[in-house]
């Protein structure tokens, strides 16, 4: 996934600002908060995807690549990897955009797999 290009793969899911509430001890944004941006973008792929509610049961790989500053302006992209019968693999970058006068930076990576449950939260088929 490191490999260097310039321009997000997948679909735009969630976009949102980095705040200074998100940050942590050293000023930059805590990257728990960008896990769980990367987590909400995916789940509301994977839901689409599914027609259902989905649950994640694993970050496969997780890089960060650029700190996040305060003001960041974040871009979730999802991309479908691999489809099981109840699992959805998915791709997810994070892209700041927040600087019109230069182009988007990739700013951290990862794999998540999301399971389909039913309204008891039991696995079931994602179609």
């Amino acid at each position: 996934m490191s490999e260097a290009y310039t321009k997000p793969e997948g679909i735009l899911s969630l976009q949102t600002i980095a705040m200074p509430a998100d940050t942590n001890w050293s000023g930059d944004v805590f990257g728990g908060w960008i896990v769980s941006q990367m987590d909400l973008a995916g789940a509301i792929h994977a839901e689409r995807f599914s027609r259902g509610r989905c649950a994640t049961i694993s970050i496969n790989q997780m890089t960060f690549l650029v700190p996040v500053k305060v003001g960041f302006v974040i871009s979730c992209y999802t991309k479908i990897l691999k489809v099981g019968n109840t699992s959805i693999q998915m791709q997810i970058e994070v892209w700041d955009s927040h600087d019109d006068s230069r182009a988007p930076i990739r700013i951290t990576e990862g794999v998540f797999t999301f399971v389909a449950v039913d309204v008891q939260r039991q696995q079931t088929s994602d179609s």
